[in-house]
């Protein structure tokens, strides 16, 4: 297999990031794999949960940012990698792990995405997808308590001490560096110049 063509998706959270990489998988399909950035939050079995509840999962230091970047690395070199896997309920990694695959196309997604230089380096596509503050604000209520068992309460906390002020320190400053900046997962004319873009890729040789 030649070498795969990486794309990292990035954007603040609630932007419609997930949208927009689940729509070039389905479109895709296994010329696609998917590495998302969250599964790499540190794994804190030192910490009590109350503790780990604490954590800012907003700051670049809470992800293992160095194993990614390795995992990134070997799938390019063909190697398949074993990728944690995040529980969100716990606020800890899962004792399990996935086994990823190389592709022809690897998404990278993730709100730290291009936050970092030397993974920003690995990508052959920077996509930052935006989006108004309160629709992410509303997106991330709506996600968290149907998919991750948060209560408002603790999301509005959260959202308020580290993942508003963090996404304006560490976030919104990449988009800067993205090649593409598109205003919603469900932009038609963004995704069809993505599109239209990988199967160019896939074409040749």
């Amino acid at each position: 297999m030649r070498k795969p063509f990486i794309i990292g998706i990035a954007g603040g959270t609630g932007s419609g990031k997930s949208t927009f990489t689940n729509r070039l998988k389905e479109t895709f399909g296994d010329k696609v794999a998917i590495v998302y950035y969250d599964n790499y939050y540190r794994h804190r079995d030192d910490l009590s949960f109350e503790e780990r509840r604490k954590i800012n999962y907003d700051h670049p230091d809470a992800f293992e940012t160095d194993l990614l970047i390795r995992h990134i690395r070997e799938l390019r070199n063909g190697q398949a990698v074993e990728c944690p896997v995040y529980d969100y309920t716990i606020y800890n990694r899962s004792p399990e792990t996935t086994v990823i695959r190389p592709a022809e196309v690897i998404l990278v997604e993730g709100i730290m995405v291009l936050q970092n230089e030397e993974l920003r380096d690995l990508l052959d596509i920077k996509v930052y997808v935006e989006a108004d503050a309160d629709e992410r604000i509303l997106r991330r209520v709506i996600r968290d308590v149907k998919e991750r068992g948060r209560d408002v309460e603790g999301i509005a906390r959260q959202y308020l001490s580290t993942v508003k002020p963090m996404h304006y320190l560490y976030v919104e400053p990449t988009r800067a560096t993205a090649d593409i900046v598109i205003n919603s997962g469900l932009n038609d004319v963004a995704f069809d110049l993505v599109k239209s873009k990988i199967s160019l890729l896939l074409q040749n040789p």
